[in-house]
């Protein structure tokens, strides 16, 4: 039941996302990172619903959909955004990659959290509020206010993995943590931060 439960939620959000976008035109940016942080962030809490065999299948499975979306444009929204990006097809792979590295809930949760909040936030914010402070890296542009808005967000994802969950950090752990998800999401192009800032973050709690 949890798991037609889960499938139905994540279509409405799709679908939610995508009328919402064909009706008033919403920035494609704006679009791709609401559902990348509504979806994303139900994915993080998947361990409290689901085994960790039905998150690898549905991992599989959202993988084949959003191959087939990108191919025959059906979920437009979240694949308009202008430069080329792969970057919905890497997170539904980390989805069910995170579960052969760890089967800690909360570690689970706390690396997922890192794309779908700390990356969301901060595109929309430096989207917003970023325009006069953009740097160049690998020919992509980004922004200062973006870059601290993940770092800040990380560190507070790491902040209530600590605080509730068995999971106990040092403060220095937790800022070099953030601090390297951080340099992996400025440096990881076409989309590829969707796959490496969350495994990279569940390998250095795994093994911290």
């Amino acid at each position: 039941m949890n798991l037609i439960l889960v499938i139905i939620v994540v279509f409405l959000l799709l679908i939610g996302n995508e009328m919402w976008w064909r009706r008033h035109a919403m920035h494609s940016e704006l679009s791709r990172k609401f559902i990348h942080v509504t979806v994303g962030s139900f994915v993080a809490f998947w361990p409290n619903l689901l085994s960790w065999q039905q998150i690898q299948l549905l991992s599989i499975a959202f993988l084949v959909i959003v191959g087939v979306s990108k191919y025959l444009h059906i979920f437009r929204a979240i694949h308009s955004v202008q430069r080329p990006t792969w970057g919905e097809l890497f997170f539904a792979i980390a989805v069910g990659f995170i579960t052969l590295i760890t089967h800690d809930k909360a570690i689970y949760t706390a690396s997922l959290l890192q794309m779908s909040l700390a990356d969301g936030l901060a595109a929309i914010i430096g989207t917003r509020f970023g325009n006069h402070q953009k740097y160049l890296i690998l020919g992509y542009t980004k922004s200062l206010v973006g870059t601290f808005t993940f770092f800040v967000v990380s560190l507070l994802i790491l902040l209530g993995l600590s605080h509730f969950s068995a999971v106990h950090l040092h403060t220095s752990s937790m800022i070099g943590i953030s601090a390297t998800a951080s340099i992996i999401e400025n440096i990881a192009i076409r989309g590829l931060d969707n796959l490496l800032v969350p495994v990279a973050v569940a390998l250095l709690l795994v093994y911290r």
